[in-house]
């Protein structure tokens, strides 16, 4: 699903459940030192863990690539090997990972989420009202998208492919989403300096949405060649 959003020389893995590890084992997909990271954690993220980190080993291979351990670091985003960028997500019903040689791919992020609206009060907690004012119109408009989880999901990926370019933290208030509703796009003005890359500042991004089959999810893939 995920790669009809995603660029060519952005590759995929995904899944939409755990039954993989069914088929290979938990010791089978994990390296001693990852399985150490999730060792007190409950089984349902254990799962998703190891299922997450089987799939983008899945995508490191359709670049040539060995298998590897993908441990998170201190923000638990997950550590690439040199000369690879990438990005997971893992919501009920979905897991994905994508990876990209960094000399055509800068950075990625996506996100996956069920598409359902956020509960009660999460919007206002990581919106900006501008933001909220579009997700009105656009509700009115297509009733059958949930704007206030989609939001949210584009936030997400903005900050997988801001976070392994700074290294800093991106607050939910420091970037305006929007919507291009008819060609599944979304762009990100950051309200923040944003890093100097290709040796100009980047001011945002922009990305790529969808719904179907009850989720939401949202690519991010910054070109090198942009």
């Amino acid at each position: 699903m995920i790669e009809e959003i995603l660029p060519a020389e952005v590759l995929s893995a995904e899944a939409f459940d755990d039954q993989l590890l069914g088929q290979l084992g938990p010791s089978a997909v994990l390296f001693p030192e990852e399985a150490a990271v999730v060792a007190m954690a409950v089984p349902q993220r254990q799962q998703q863990f190891a299922t997450v980190r089987a799939l983008a080993r899945r995508a490191l291979a359709q670049l040539g690539l060995p298998p590897v351990p993908l441990l998170p670091n201190r923000r638990g985003a997950p550590q690439w090997p040199d000369g690879v960028v990438g990005s997971m997500t893992h919501c009920d019903g979905y897991r994905a990972a994508v990876v990209a040689r960094a000399v055509e791919t800068l950075a990625i992020g996506i996100d996956a989420e069920p598409h359902g609206p956020l509960p009660e009060g999460i919007l206002d907690a990581i919106s900006l009202p501008l933001e909220r004012w579009w997700i009105r119109e656009l509700t009115e408009r297509d009733p059958g998208v949930c704007w206030d989880r989609l939001l949210f999901s584009a936030k997400e990926s903005v900050f997988k492919a801001w976070y392994p370019l700074t290294g800093l933290e991106l607050g939910f208030e420091e970037a305006e989403v929007s919507f291009e509703p008819d060609q599944g796009m979304f762009s990100a003005r950051l309200l923040r300096t944003g890093p100097v890359v290709a040796g100009r500042e980047l001011g945002g991004f922009s990305g790529r949405w969808l719904v179907r089959d009850g989720l939401v999810t949202t690519v991010i893939a910054l070109s090198a060649t942009q």
